[in-house]
């Protein structure tokens, strides 16, 4: 088998090359295309374990659900994971390598070609088809020498681009027009064509600057894509939309969580946020915690020490106390689990200067942070309802105190989380539990839930997915698009 290969390139980050490549993943998918996704390098906290053992982008497993694949640490070769303004958790295959300051990532990073190149070839001799999702943007020319995951990686791999474009921005076609402008004559080569993505209206207006900017390129344009508001379902891997969900009434259960500086598989927020009987709102910095909501939830973060001076910073701690205190539910997840705790214990560094620090201390229990990193897909049971949950684990350091004897879970031989002697403040290392409906509802219950109604979070995601492709389809000249798709070369440059 001889793989064809697409780029989808974006003129910036977030104009949507993640969700058009779930979508063209899809679409050949259901065309009886041997599809697979693949991202060279990804930089994301959001995180997803794979079956077999590491951890890729979010993005990534989604796209490989659209593929009808089980995620692997080859869609996502290279993931960087910041964990601080200036240092990034470097993973390889889907295993943590190193730690690295910015600067020096970016002198070493070209040795990363190898296994990118490693990955793409073995999904090169098994699919038909690879859909290759860039990161940033190509006109970044000061990042160029040593480059992976754009025009380094295409031009390497001998990978024709398809240049992504965000109308919602403003000046798109200057977007367009100026990364030609800016690439080199060898880069620009690459690029079959553009698409003018998230047009909120008739796309019929926009005839003419499509004109422009094809007069201006000699680009092909491969469609508009208007504004698809089920994109929203799907899970996000960067933006945090602080916006209250919109599927709550006055007697809805009030779950508010605090927004992280460096917080990681918020994605675990999606089932809640779209769930009948629950209004979940972000609380982002600067804002109190409001007394009145029923359940805080602290999500897991890359730099739970960072973390716990942040939500100090912002005064959060005293709004969880005093929330605790009068009675009200808290959920850590992960990182969040371990903020709770009486202390964290740091002994050799992994997440910043070594020592220990108190905790919220909402929990009878200590973190000792390890070297090793926890990474697994995982299934059990809750421990108070019996109920099934899957799910996976992503983190470093372990947990241990009273409080565990009063375990959330009990996952593949061993007890998880722990329980707050009046069962009102909980944590857990696993995520995507409210995923599980039996279990969400259940819980959402015992948190006092008045008016739930029966949702199916999976089924939903397949409906996003399904009608995003359709979108996409009415959209995109997709028989072109496909077209442009040709075996790599992997020619040297």
């Amino acid at each position: 088998m001889i793989a064809r290969a697409l780029m989808l390139q974006g003129t910036g980050s977030d104009v949507g090359k993640s969700v058009l490549t779930a979508a063209l993943v899809r679409i050949a998918r259901r065309r009886g295309i041997a599809v697979a996704p693949f991202k060279p390098q990804n930089m994301s906290n959001n995180a997803a374990a794979c079956p077999d053992g590491g951890e890729i982008g979010r993005a990534q497993a989604l796209q490989a659900q659209a593929a009808g694949l089980t995620p692997r640490v080859d869609f996502n070769p290279v993931l960087l994971k910041p964990q601080s303004d200036r240092t990034s958790q470097v993973v390889v295959h889907g295993r943590a390598v190193s730690t690295r300051a910015a600067a020096d990532y970016m002198r070493g990073r070209g040795a990363l070609l190898q296994p990118v190149l490693e990955s793409f070839r073995r999904l090169s001799g098994e699919f038909e088809l690879i859909v290759v999702e860039g990161a940033g943007s190509p006109a970044e020319i000061n990042l160029r020498r040593g480059d992976i995951a754009n025009m380094g990686f295409a031009r390497r791999a001998g990978v024709p681009v398809c240049l992504i474009a965000d109308i919602e921005r403003g000046g798109v076609i200057a977007s367009l027009v100026g990364t030609q402008a800016v690439l080199d004559a060898g880069d620009a080569a690459m690029i079959a064509g553009f698409i003018v993505n998230k047009f909120r209206g008739d796309p019929r207006l926009f005839d003419a600057g499509v004109e422009a900017i094809t007069a201006r390129t000699g680009w092909r344009a491969f469609g508009v894509v208007p504004w698809l508001p089920a994109a929203a379902r799907l899970p996000a891997e960067d933006a945090v939309g602080i916006e209250p969900s919109a599927r709550s009434g006055d007697d809805a259960l009030r779950i508010v969580a605090p927004m992280f500086s460096r917080m990681a598989n918020f994605d675990d927020a999606d089932p809640l946020r779209q769930q009948d009987g629950v209004a979940f709102t972000w609380i982002p910095p600067g804002q109190p915690i409001p007394r009145d909501c029923d359940v805080v939830l602290l999500f897991g973060t890359k730099s739970t020490l960072g973390e716990l001076a942040y939500l100090r910073e912002q005064g959060w701690d005293h709004d969880i106390l005093a929330h605790a205190r009068s009675g009200g539910r808290v959920l850590g997840i992960c990182g969040g689990f371990q903020l709770l705790g009486r202390r964290i214990h740091d002994p050799t560094g992994i997440d910043g200067p070594a020592g220990s620090v108190e905790g919220l201390g909402l929990l009878d229990v200590e973190t000792t942070m390890y070297p090793e990193k926890t990474v697994r897909a995982v299934a059990g049971v809750c421990v108070g309802s019996g109920t099934p949950v899957s799910g996976y684990e992503i983190h470093a350091g372990a947990t241990r105190g009273p409080d565990c004897e009063r375990a959330m879970f009990e996952i593949g031989g061993h007890r998880d989380g722990a329980v707050s002697m009046n069962g009102r403040v909980a944590g857990t290392y696993l995520h995507g539990m409210f995923a599980n409906d039996a279990f969400r509802d259940t819980w959402l219950r015992r948190a006092g839930a008045q008016s739930l109604q029966a949702y199916d979070y999976g089924a939903s995601v397949e409906a996003a997915l399904e009608a995003l492709a359709d979108h996409v389809e009415r959209a995109v000249d997709v028989d072109a698009l496909l077209a442009a798709a040709r075996p790599p070369t992997l020619a040297s440059t």
